[in-house]
């Protein structure tokens, strides 16, 4: 009778022992269903994060300032956090049974994660998420654009197996079908034991019992407790075992056989390794002591040495499971990434972000000239057709431009908060800055088109209403409020356009590579760019609520604007000399 066809998907990865795993992908249902279970929680959460800070609004602005970052932050890093920093599975993966590990096999990674997941708004256009599910149904390896450009893929998790019992489960199959389980030396101490034992003095005799049954304690955990009687009743059942229809084989030299007795000998050992793996995930290695960890290390190997041996003698499936799941929580642990420390986080947004800008400059620079360019054009558009800001510009800024005058007769500038609010107003627009720049990241994973478009857009807004200001007399006015923030902000926009277009440059140009690698590499580095937009966003966020929206004088502002110009070269000095030096390595631009 011909086996059904089998349409799942896998995924195998050799390791440096030269065992190969073999992961089953994720289909798009049970990926859905954890997409809506995390969509679920952090809804809930949400909510309720709302509730108490609206509860605590009448505490102060801070607590608004504080309220803003911390939905931000849930929007955007909850599937980071949890992949990044729980083994690739977030709340709803894991009741799903499925989690993120990168294409060799290994545990993902926390910039994996971030990459993956800032993709996600690109995977869910147009809404809701058709990009990403057509891709997970038609990839064979059920990926999304975040996962092409991260390098990772979608598994089903093994379920950790309950440790059978050798003497109540696996060895009372194995009894019934004539399989032994003592090794031909073993059956012989036993045999001559139970031969011998009435001949023996009592005190003796007891204490041949014990040795002998201290020496197949481990493999027999479920015994009678007297050990006489222990080693008489598993001469009796070996007995029978190879005198049964696999006695005339040497010990059952079937396949199956030596499969089954292989799971009954290893099955303790494999629960140890199997607690120490769970606590290597959890903990980490450095939560071993020293002579744990060479211990560890050859309990992996002889895991992995018994899963070849069972794929040998064609273990059945759910053995072949059991093991591959521990080799791969051991190989996990042993070949992962090192965890990040404070230094190594410090190391990151000091030296390699400001690193990946000189890198890539040569697209940087093409970033600045796209955005530079629509940014004039509309400038000069609207200083030789005025009429035209009617038409272009929202009613908001006509009514500022408007007010304008005024304003700078009676010694106020564009905009001022009142000095409470200045921090609520620096953290909405630290979040909708970082917002804007994810987005056009991300946008360039199409050809690098969404990316040129949003900072077309960009450019063209800032020329037009600096055009229309300029013709009523206003343009000192306005961008005395722009100057004190505007060099780390706009810069920080370009990058962003930069990061992008290395992706889209990846899609249309991959050169020697091929286009999946290509787009990694790719994304290695502009998620370093993101890193450092990051940095300079929120320093222009400050800036913007806490001086640009204060009264300071236009000399102060001017000083700020210097210092932040002063900080960006030094900034971009750091990680030239991070390159030059060798302590950092950036994938090619």
């Amino acid at each position: 009778m011909t086996a059904p066809p089998d349409f799942r998907q896998h995924l195998e990865v050799e390791t440096p022992e030269h065992v190969v795993l073999d992961f089953e992908i994720a289909g798009l249902g049970s990926r859905a269903l954890a997409a809506m279970l995390d969509t679920f929680y952090l809804g809930l959460w949400s909510a309720a994060l709302l509730i108490v800070l609206s509860l605590l609004a009448a505490t102060g602005t801070w607590v608004k300032a504080a309220g803003s970052l911390l939905i931000f932050l849930s929007v955007w890093g909850y599937f980071t956090f949890f992949e990044g920093l729980r083994g690739g599975q977030t709340p709803g993966k894991r009741q799903m049974g499925i989690r993120v590990v990168r294409d060799t096999g290994h545990a993902v990674t926390f910039g994996a994660a971030a990459a993956r997941n800032l993709l996600r708004v690109a995977d869910f256009m147009p809404p809701p998420y058709l990009i990403g599910a057509v891709l997970v149904a038609v990839h064979p390896r059920g990926k999304r654009l975040g996962d092409l450009v991260a390098g990772t893929v979608v598994v089903r998790d093994r379920p950790t197996l309950s440790t059978p019992e050798p003497r109540t489960a696996l060895a009372a199959e194995l009894l019934g079908s004539g399989v032994p389980e003592l090794t031909d030396e073993e059956f012989r101490l036993v045999h001559e034991f139970s031969e011998r034992a009435a001949a023996l003095p009592a005190e003796p005799r007891r204490r041949v019992a014990v040795q002998l049954t201290a020496r197949l304690a481990e493999r027999f955990p479920t015994r009678p407790p007297d050990p006489e009687v222990f080693l008489h009743e598993l001469h009796r059942d070996e007995l029978a075992r190879r005198r049964g229809r696999f006695g005339a084989r040497a010990a059952g030299a079937s396949r199956g056989g030596v499969a089954d007795r292989l799971a009954v000998r290893q099955s303790p050992r494999w629960a140890q390794f199997d607690a120490l793996a769970v606590r290597a995930a959890q903990q980490g290695l450095d939560s071993f002591r020293a002579e744990e960890l060479p211990d560890f290390a050859a309990r992996y190997r002889e895991v992995a040495a018994d899963l070849a041996r069972a794929r040998t003698y064609r273990a059945p499936p759910a053995l072949l499971a059991r093991l591959e799941r521990l080799v791969a929580a051991g190989h996990n642990a042993l070949y992962r990434d090192e965890r990040s420390s404070g230094r190594q986080v410090w190391r990151f947004v000091m030296e390699e972000c400001p690193a990946a800008i000189i890198t890539a400059h040569r697209t940087v620079l093409l970033a600045i000239v796209l955005f530079a360019a629509p940014a004039t054009a509309s400038y000069i558009l609207l200083r030789e057709r005025p009429a035209l800001a009617e038409e272009l510009l929202p009613q908001t800024m006509l009514d500022r431009a408007a007010a304008g005058a005024d304003r700078q007769r009676e010694g106020r500038g564009y905009f001022v908060a009142e000095a409470g609010d200045r921090g609520a107003m620096a953290s909405q627009l630290m979040t909708n800055n970082i917002t804007v720049a994810f987005n056009c990241f991300a946008g360039g994973i199409f050809a690098g088109v969404g990316s040129l478009l949003v900072l077309a857009y960009n450019g063209l807004a800032l020329g037009a209403v600096s055009g229309h200001f300029a013709n009523l007399g206003l343009l000192g006015y306005l961008w005395t409020f722009v100057i004190g923030h505007g060099i780390l902000e706009l810069f920080a926009v370009c990058v962003s356009g930069a990061a992008g277009f290395l992706l889209g440059r990846a899609l249309i140009a991959p050169g020697e590579m091929s286009r999946a690698d290509a787009l990694v590499l790719s994304g290695r580095l502009a998620l370093r760019l993101v890193g450092a937009v990051i940095v300079l966003l929120i320093l222009a966020g400050l800036i913007e609520g806490f001086i640009s929206a204060g009264t300071e004088s236009l000399s102060y502002r001017l000083m700020v604007s210097a210092t932040s110009l002063l900080f960006l070269i030094l900034y971009l000095t750091n990680g030239a000399l991070a390159l030059r030096s060798g302590r950092v390595r950036q994938p090619n631009s």
